[in-house]
C-alpha cells in the first residue's frame, strides 16, 4: 500500500473522533489565551492516542506540546484553536443567525485548523510505529493566534530550538500550497489619562483623554501618505471614556495594529506613531501610556518543503462533494458581496460558475506578500515551515465572517480539515524518507534570512501576554 493511502486510511479510521473534537471546539468558541476547554480537549485526545503532553509551556496556561516517539528528526505540527469576538452564528445554516448577541465564533476556522493538524500528527504517529521509523512527532498547541501571538512567546522560550521541520495549514476557499510572506505586526495599546470636569459648567478645567485619542487617530491618518505603501495601520477604540457627553472624559484608549513586510520596517512606523501619540498628549494636556501588547514576525517561505507538499497534495487530489454540499455552498455564496464572489474567479478562470473549488491551484514559489499577519512567521524564522490551504468554505468567502462560522460544522469543512491532515502527514513521511531534504530546507532558511538572525519582536521586559477584557 502506498504511504499516502495508509495515512489517509488512518485518518479515515479516526474521522468521527476528529470531527467531534472540531465541533466541540467550535461550540466552545473561546478567545485567545482563554481557550481552557479547547486546550484540555486536545490534550486529552493526544493522551488517549498515546502522546505524552506537557501543559502550560512558554508561560502560557493554554499552550501545550504533545509528543510521540524519540530522537531525530523532530517533526512539528502547529495547531490553533482560538475564536473571534462578535462572530456568534448558528452552524449549518445559510442565513445570518447569531446564537448569542455579541458572542464569539470561529470566524477563521481555527476549530478546523487545530483538529486538522491533530489528524496529521495522529496519522504520522501510527504510520511511524507500524513501520519502525525513528523520530519524534510533536503537536504544538498554540493559543492566541488572532490576538497576542502565542507562537511568538513559544519561540522566544526556545520551544522550537530542536525541531527540524514544521507544518501547518489554514481553512479557506481554495486548495493550494501557500508560498508567500506575510506582514510583521505590532499590537499596541495607547492609554490616555486626563482630568474630568463638567462639560458645560467648567470645561476649561478638564483635560479630555478622548480628544487626545481623536487627535492621535487624525495624525496617524495623515501619516499614511508618508510610510511605505506595503505598510498597514488600523485601530479600534477600546475605551471612549464613558457614555456621558456632559463629562469631560478623563480616560480613553485605542488599540493599534501596525504592519509592514519586515519587523524593522514595522518598528520604524511604530516609533512614528508613538511620536504622534505623545504629540496628541501634549496638545491636550493629558498623559499617554504606551502598552505593547504583542508582536508577530513575517513568514519566511520554504520552497523545498512547499514543493514537496504540493506534490503530495497533487497525488492525493481534492475532496469530492455531493449535491447537498454543493447546494449549501451555492446558497452561502449568494450571501457574499459581488466583489468577494468575483475575487476568486478573477485569479483563476477555471473556477467560474463553481460554488466550491474542485482543483488545486498551481504552485508559485515565493509569490509575494499576503497582506495579513500570523505568528507562524516567528516559527518560520527558526524552523523550515510549510503551509497549505484546503477548501472548507464556499468560493470567495472572506475570513472573519459569519459565513465561515456557519460552514465550520458542515461536512464541507470536515472534508477539507481531514484532507489537510492527509497532505501534511504525507509531506512529513517524505521528509522522514529523505533526510537530505531536511538539510536542504534548513540551508534554504539560512539563505532566505539573508544574514539576519531571528530576534524576537517582543520587548525583553514583556514576560507574558496580558489578557484584556472588553
Amino acid at each position: 500500500m502506498d504511504f499516502r493511502d495508509r495515512l489517509s486510511e488512518i485518518i479515515e479510521e479516526k474521522r468521527q473522533k476528529l470531527i467531534q473534537v472540531s465541533d466541540k471546539i467550535w461550540s466552545y468558541a473561546e478567545l485567545g489565551f482563554k481557550e481552557d476547554k479547547s486546550a484540555q480537549l486536545l490534550c486529552e485526545t493526544l493522551e488517549d492516542e498515546g502522546f505524552s503532553v506537557e501543559k502550560g509551556v512558554g508561560n502560557i496556561n493554554t499552550a501545550f506540546i504533545g509528543s510521540f516517539g524519540s530522537g531525530k528528526p523532530i517533526i512539528a505540527f502547529l495547531g490553533e484553536f482560538d475564536a473571534l469576538s462578535g462572530l456568534s452564528q448558528s452552524g449549518g445554516t445559510t442565513q445570518y443567525n447569531p446564537e448569542e448577541i455579541n458572542g464569539n465564533g470561529h470566524g477563521c476556522g481555527h476549530n478546523l485548523l487545530g483538529t486538522g493538524s491533530l489528524a496529521a500528527a495522529l496519522a504520522l504517529r501510527y504510520y511511524m510505529e507500524e513501520n519502525n521509523i525513528e523520530g519524534t512527532v510533536r503537536y504544538y498547541g498554540c493559543p492566541g493566534e488572532e490576538i497576542g501571538g502565542g507562537k511568538t512567546f513559544m519561540v522566544r522560550e526556545g520551544l522550537f530550538e530542536d525541531v527540524d521541520v514544521a507544518f501547518t495549514w489554514h481553512p479557506g476557499s481554495r486548495n493550494s500550497v501557500t508560498s508567500m510572506s506575510t506582514l510583521a505586526c505590532y499590537e499596541v495599546y495607547f492609554k490616555f489619562k486626563g482630568r474630568s470636569a463638567h462639560a458645560a459648567a467648567s470645561p476649561h478645567l478638564g483635560r479630555s483623554a478622548l480628544d487626545a485619542v481623536e487627535l492621535m487617530n487624525v495624525g496617524v491618518n495623515y501619516l499614511r501618505e508618508h510610510i511605505i505603501p506595503e505598510a498597514r495601520v488600523h485601530y479600534a477604540l477600546t475605551n471612549s471614556g464613558g457614555f456621558s457627553p456632559n463629562v469631560v472624559q478623563a480616560e480613553a484608549e485605542v488599540l493599534y495594529f501596525v504592519r509592514a513586510p519586515r519587523v524593522s520596517q514595522t518598528e520604524e512606523v511604530y516609533q512614528r506613531i508613538c511620536d504622534i501619540a505623545r504629540g496628541a498628549a501634549l496638545m491636550t494636556g493629558t498623559e499617554v501610556e504606551i502598552d505593547f501588547g504583542s508582536a508577530l514576525s513575517d513568514v519566511i517561505p520554504n520552497i523545498t518543503l512547499e514543493q514537496m507538499m504540493h506534490d503530495n497534495f497533487t497525488a492525493l487530489g481534492v475532496p469530492q462533494h455531493n449535491a447537498d454540499e454543493l447546494q449549501f455552498a451555492k446558497e452561502i455564496r449568494e450571501t457574499l458581496s459581488e466583489a468577494d464572489k468575483n475575487l476568486e474567479v478573477q485569479s483563476n478562470k477555471q473556477l467560474v460558475g463553481k460554488a466550491l473549488s474542485d482543483l488545486i491551484d498551481p504552485f508559485t514559489p515565493a509569490s509575494g506578500i499576503m497582506p495579513g499577519s500570523t505568528d507562524v512567521g516567528d516559527v518560520s524564522w527558526v524552523v523550515p515551515t510549510a503551509q497549505c490551504m484546503t477548501a472548507c468554505e464556499s468560493l470567495g468567502t472572506p475570513l472573519h465572517t459569519w459565513q465561515v462560522v456557519a460552514t465550520g460544522t458542515t461536512s464541507i469543512a470536515h472534508k477539507g480539515m481531514l484532507h489537510a491532515g492527509k497532505v501534511m502527514a504525507a509531506t512529513a513521511i517524505d521528509v522522514l524518507n529523505n533526510p537530505d531534504l531536511i538539510e536542504k530546507a534548513k540551508a534554504e532558511l539560512v539563505e532566505r534570512r539573508n544574514g539576519e538572525q531571528y530576534v524576537s519582536p517582543l520587548p525583553k521586559e514583556m514576560k507574558e501576554y496580558t489578557i484584556r477584557n472588553y
